[in-house]
């Protein structure tokens, strides 16, 4: 079905603070792309925009942010990519929205992408797209661009003050974009005090950075926090040593005498000589991965460190998906007889099959019991310790949920990482494998319109779900989505512990496909 389009010489346009923008609208949405919200000089704080005359486009996606790994489209049946031009020139954000009269206030729905603080872009994703969840739910849907790696996440502090926080440079980015959302996203139709992020993996980990950045407290009301929670330690993330270390690894191999003379060093040259530093000192036992820095501009992440008076009132949500990190399934699992199934289960848990099989079934009485070989514990583990750190501590409430769903491949995948964006974003039609009607409509009005209402109210209920009750000490509950969506409480802690203690954190990584044959 045709919809109509609109782009003339006058319309749509939008008046921002920093001077005028041309979009276009699709249907019923109005779209902007590539909007710049800061400028920035390579390791150094982001500045604001210099205002313009005239209008200016905003009809293409802006850059995204240089990455030191090529893109890899294996895996794309289960989670599309795109890739796109990349510069260091990347500070730009996207917003879809279905008014632009101030006077509307709606919700708004900042997306930050995945890919840890490494990798990723805002349209990396065809499930990033903004459009269908803006229709669906009435709102400002804003995705962005940020720095990453090497350019986002270097700390050369002990180089001297100018480059105090260039080890969240990254971050401060984004704290820019919810600054410039502040100032400007009314005249896109949205409400600047009803501001909430929604993040995967990596976002989902900048989301939680936030909420401990006492620059981004009066920035964002509420967060949403997909498959992205860990204790410090857990990820290689680097360390304050080890960029000192590899700052100067890269100086030498470029012949610099100064870190001043990396800023003007060609991108190649650095990304070249960076991937070279990081091998060398890997060699040598140090961990040289990307990631934030704790000071005095981030307080660290609330999992580990204290929770500051901001992020203690803010509601959030959090979850993951039922395999995460395990792309391993038992192929055409309903065709195996009970006898077999137990047979692979026995070849993982020994004989502590039984007991595992028993707490498994007791949290996931729909599922076949070789799901269990899948099932996440790493991520699912830290969680459960968030949300009991929230409610012994926090006085807003907090929200916990597990994608379960089975997809329709091989007789029945279980959910990897990323599987549940297009849900989120009511994008599920636009992905293949995402679709098995009835089930998966349903299952998109549940998580889209909850993702909604938290975004509008704070609390995720809606007439499409069951009664979602906050996560409390007393009742710790987690709405399970699946084919039949259900509120558990209590629900897996008991497993999680069990397995973490005796099979390590991850026990679906030590599983072969070989073991099925």
């Amino acid at each position: 079905m045709t919809k109509p389009f609109l782009c003339t010489g006058f319309e749509p346009v939008v008046q921002t603070r920093e001077g005028a923008l041309r979009g276009f609208r699709f249907g019923s949405t109005f779209h902007f792309y590539g909007v710049t919200y800061a400028t920035a000089k390579r390791f150094m704080p982001p500045q604001p925009v210099t205002p313009w005359d005239g209008v200016k486009d905003a009809l293409s996606y802006g850059y995204t942010a240089p990455l030191l790994e090529d893109g890899n489209p294996a895996g794309d049946l289960f989670s599309p990519h795109r890739f796109w031009p990349q510069s260091e020139d990347c500070l730009s954000l996207n917003i879809w929205t279905q008014s632009l009269d101030a006077s509307q206030k709606l919700p708004v729905m900042v997306w930050l992408h995945g890919g840890g603080y490494m990798a990723g872009s805002s349209i990396e994703m065809p499930a990033y797209d903004g459009k269908n969840l803006s229709e669906f739910g009435n709102v400002v849907v804003v995705s962005l661009n940020h720095r990453l790696n090497v350019l986002g996440f270097l700390d050369l502090s002990q180089f001297g003050e100018a480059y105090h926080n260039s080890g969240n440079a990254g971050l401060a980015d984004i704290v820019a974009a919810l600054t410039w959302i502040k100032e400007n996203i009314a005249a896109f139709g949205g409400d600047p005090d009803n501001v909430t992020l929604f993040g995967q993996s990596g976002g989902s980990g900048k989301i939680h950075d936030l909420m401990q950045i006492p620059a981004a407290d009066a920035l964002f009301q509420r967060g949403i926090t997909q498959s992205g929670t860990s204790h410090e330690g857990e990820l290689p993330l680097g360390t304050t040593e080890s960029c000192t270390m590899l700052a100067k690894e890269i100086m030498k191999m470029e012949g610099l005498s100064s870190v001043e003379e990396l800023q003007t060093l060609p991108w190649e040259r650095l990304k070249k000589a960076c991937i070279s530093g990081m091998e060398l000192l890997q060699s040598q036992g140090v961990i040289t991965g990307w990631g934030p820095k704790v000071n005095d501009w981030f307080l660290g992440d609330g999992i580990d460190y204290p929770f500051t008076e901001a992020a203690s009132k803010k509601p959030v949500m959090v979850g993951s998906t039922f395999s995460e990190f395990s792309f391993y399934s038992v192929p055409e699992k309903h065709t195996l007889s009970k006898e077999e199934s137990l047979k692979l289960l026995e070849k993982r848990f020994g004989d502590q099959t039984q007991t595992a099989l028993t707490l498994f079934t007791k949290a996931y009485p729909d599922k076949h019991i070789t799901d269990l070989l899948s099932l996440d514990t790493f991520l699912r583990r830290s969680i459960l310790d968030f949300l009991d750190r929230r409610a012994s501590l926090c006085e807003a409430e907090t929200f916990s949920y597990l994608f379960a769903f089975d997809f329709p491949y091989e007789g029945g995948k279980t959910s990897w990482h990323c599987a549940e964006i297009p849900f989120v974003f009511h994008n599920a039609e636009n992905i293949p494998i995402c679709n098995q009607p009835p089930v998966s409509q349903k299952l998109e009005q549940e998580i889209c319109g909850a993702w909604v209402h938290f975004a509008r109210t704070g609390n995720p209920n809606h007439k499409d779900l069951p009664l979602w009750t906050p996560y409390t000490k007393e009742q710790k509950a987690t709405m399970v989505f699946s084919d039949n969506t259900r509120l558990a409480a209590p629900f897996d802690e008991e497993l999680i512990s069990f397995l973490v203690e005796n099979f390590n954190s991850a026990p679906a990584f030590a599983v072969n496909k070989e073991e099925n044959n």
